[in-house]
């Protein structure tokens, strides 16, 4: 489903991405996990192709998205859906509004038809009578549901998570993971997403990546991780400060 080879990314002089490789098998759920600027965002944004690589390519369903016109790309785009970090709702729009916005955007249904299916999708994420709140009334994992019916509004292939339970509590992080695995099971969507969250990623993932310093260092399944041998994965997973991983603005 996607293929990453050899992927370079630059900002100036900061060196983000130095040759990442990576698949994603249809259907797989795929966990990056890094630190905080390890460029776990960066890649994704190449994914989803709102970033080019300097060099390297990113092959979604075998066609190389670095290649594409903008035209091209937003066809390969309606295959994608995405969750954002903070739920990136439109405060302006009530909630069956932004579930509907890209459904509404394409102008191929009408008024009606889009918010019987973004009643569907918000009662696929466990919301019923929200349809017609705004942003503002909404609790943070309320937010990340509502952004999350939006995301499947249009049926997609793949579903992309950046940081899907940041700002979360433990009760709702893990509430968010169990409608992840859910909708990946009842969807037979293929899964991306970056998070420094170890408990999610163990729970949601088929493999877990570890990115860091522009490169997957190692890839595996949650037990793999959990054993590994790799000093800086293992300091990783384990949120020790002792280990090779520099932490910035600390000297030891």
């Amino acid at each position: 489903m996607i293929r990453i080879e050899d992927l370079y990314k630059s900002f100036g002089d900061k060196k983000v991405l130095r040759g990442v490789n990576l698949e994603v098998e249809p259907g797989e759920s795929m966990v990056v996990i890094g630190g905080s600027g390890s460029g776990k965002s960066v890649l994704i944004k190449h994914i989803i192709g709102l970033l080019k690589p300097d060099r390297g390519r990113v092959i979604i369903k075998g066609v190389d998205i670095s290649l594409l016109r903008e035209r091209e790309l937003y066809e390969v785009r309606k295959n994608f859906g995405m969750l954002f970090q903070g739920a990136a709702l439109f405060d302006s729009l009530t909630v069956w509004e932004n579930v509907a916005f890209t459904l509404l955007r394409h102008g191929k249904i009408s008024v009606e038809e889009a918010r019987s299916i973004a009643s569907a999708k918000l009662r696929l994420v466990g919301l019923s009578g929200v349809e017609d709140l705004m942003p503002s009334e909404l609790s943070g994992g309320m937010r990340k549901r509502v952004g999350l019916a939006r995301a499947i509004a249009h049926e997609p292939e793949v579903i992309l998570y950046d940081e899907p339970t940041t700002g979360l509590d433990p009760i709702m992080a893990d509430a968010i993971n169990d409608l992840i695995i859910e909708l990946r099971e009842r969807l037979h969507v293929t899964s991306v997403a970056i998070t420094h969250d170890m408990k999610s990623a163990y729970k949601i993932a088929d493999r877990i990546a570890m990115l860091y310093e522009g490169k997957i260092i190692g890839v595996g399944s949650p037990e793999e991780i959990k054993d590994t041998s790799d000093p800086v994965v293992r300091q990783f997973i384990t949120g020790s400060a002792a280990g090779p991983i520099r932490i910035e603005g600390v000297t030891r």
